[in-house]
This record gives C-alpha cells, structure tokens and sequence, in this order.
C-alpha cells in the first residue's frame, strides 16, 4: 500500500508511561480500565496509532481473555498500533537468551491477536544501576555487548531467522532496533544481520537516536541513514541536541523535538522515501511532556510528508 501524508502510521511510544500504576499495581495486571485511561490520553493528542512498548505493558505475556480484552480497549479508543516494541530482551543475553527468544515468539503471537503487523526487537540489555540513577541513562555506560564474535553473529541469525519465520505465518513482519555497543550498534553490522537472515518480513528499525546521544564520537548521521533506510521496515523517529567542547574533549546531548536537534528529519524523510520506505513511525521524546512533544513532532513530519511525497510525485 502507497500511503498518502495523512493515513501514514504515526504512533505515539509509551516510553514516558511506567510500567506501574499510581496506586502501585503493575499495569500487566491492571486491565482495560488502565490501559483505556493511558490509550485516552494518547488519543487526545491527536493520536490514532500507539506503539505498545513493552516496558509499560507486555502483550507476549497476556493470555488470551487478556489479548483480545487489549483489542477491544484499543478499539474503543479508536487506537490502531504501529508495533509492539520490545525492549532490553536480548537474545544473545547469556542468562535469558532462551527465555528471550520463547518471550519474543509469544509477543508475535500477540501482535497478530490485536491487529499490529509489526514487532521491533533488539540486542539491547537491562539498564544498569547506574543508568537507572543518572539523570539520562546514555551517559552512564551500558552493559557491554561482547557477544560480537562469528559464533555470537552466527546465532543471532538463527534465532531472529526463527522469529521471523514464526512471524511470516501470522503475517507480521520483525524490525530490528540499532543501538550501540551490540550487533546493531553499526549501519554496516546491522545491514548484514539483515542480510544475513534473508527474511522478506525482518528489516531495520533505523533508530539513530540511540547512537547520536551518546556522549563519545559518533558516525555522521546522513551517512547512517544513508545506509541503514534501504533495509527499514519501521522507524522509532527521535532527536537530541549535541555539542562537543574539542578544548576538553566533553561531549553533551540532550532531548530535543525532531526539527529543533542534530537530525535533520528533512532529509531523512527524504533519504527514507528515495529508498522506498514503506513502514509504519512511532515518536518518541524522553523528558518532559514526552507525551505532548511527540504529538509535535508528528505533525512536524505530517508536513514534511506532504511536502517531500508532493515532490515525488
């Protein structure tokens, strides 16, 4: 499907909404009331698709009373769902790897029950302590990903080719998340996880903002998408502002709206639809109204899609 400026999926991450509620009951077991009341207030953003970040609720873990109780709460908020997104669930972490992957294959399952084509996952690992506890999380160091090696390489081809072939039988397509540090951590490294699993339903998530944050040299952010939005199949759309004082060597990065940071989302878009994306966005913000600054960034890309698919046409 071709999709004009204003019927391309635009969801609103729940990134800023905790996994448990005001009175302390994990929103898990809360049901349709507490998602109703957090879907409510998505919509009233001007929303009409969420993505269903799994660090406030997990679909893969419902069961099946639950799975389509989630459905029609969805439906009654007048909510379509751009993807379930995993997050810090890795399946090369040398724990929960396995536990990982059974987790994954569930929540494939529990996209097709609601009605979502899309499952993003990534190699990215629990917060640290530290991380929990700094203002930003990325300028504390993350678990380190040393599972880069051939064998490393070799089974997270095996066990995302696994996830993508169950997910090609509900119809779902599997997006994989760049993020530092991890066989994703590079446009080069993620563009040959890619190629390598050969699946013509698992693409990137060509999330740079999770590298351009981060508070050491970074690759050019053109040039990253240049090469990672051929393979994408879904965008978690982000922005920070950076600077770098050479004197000291010091970096700093902070959130920013999409058309205020680093990235330039004019041409990114533009770089997207040369290359023929045709994947649903979520916007994402840490900070703040995370919420009411992604409902800008929205229609901030709202407009930059009307004016580059006029282009193109």
């Amino acid at each position: 499907m071709v999709w004009t400026a204003e019927q391309w999926p635009i969801g609103a991450a729940l990134i800023q909404f905790p996994g448990q509620t005001r009175a302390g009951t994990s929103v898990q077991d809360a049901g349709p009331a507490e998602w109703a009341r957090v879907f409510t207030e998505v919509s009233a953003c001007g929303f009409d698709h969420v993505d269903i970040t799994d660090s406030w609720l997990r679909p893969g873990d419902l069961d099946d009373r639950q799975r389509a109780e989630l459905a029609g709460t969805l439906k009654e908020c007048n909510l379509g769902v751009t993807a379930i997104s995993v997050v810090r669930r890795s399946i090369l972490d040398a724990r929960d790897g396995e536990a990982n992957l059974r987790y994954a294959l569930r929540t494939i399952e529990a996209a097709a029950a609601i009605g979502t084509s899309v499952v993003c996952l990534g190699l990215h690992r629990p917060l640290t302590d530290r991380q929990q506890a700094a203002q930003w999380f990325w300028t504390e160091p993350g678990p380190p990903d040393t599972q880069q090696d051939k064998a490393s390489f070799a089974l997270a081809v095996d066990r995302f080719t696994q996830i993508g072939q169950h997910a090609a039988t509900f119809g779902v397509a599997l997006s994989l998340e760049m993020y530092e540090d991890t066989l994703l951590g590079t446009a080069e490294g993620a563009a040959a996880l890619v190629e390598a699993i050969n699946l013509p339903n698992v693409g990137l998530n060509p999330d740079i903002g999770n590298l351009v944050r981060l508070h050491r040299p970074v690759a050019d952010w053109e040039q990253l998408h240049l090469k990672t939005l051929p393979y994408a199949n879904y965008w978690h759309i982000k922005n920070y502002y950076r600077d770098h004082d050479p004197a000291t060597g010091a970096y700093f990065t902070v959130p920013a709206p999409a058309e205020s940071g680093l990235i330039s989302y004019r041409r990114a878009i533009e770089i997207a639809l040369d290359a023929g994306f045709q994947g649903p966005i979520c916007v994402e913000h840490y900070g703040g109204d995370g919420l009411g600054v992604s409902a800008r960034n929205r229609d901030y890309l709202r407009g930059l899609l009307r004016t580059k698919l006029g282009a193109v046409r």
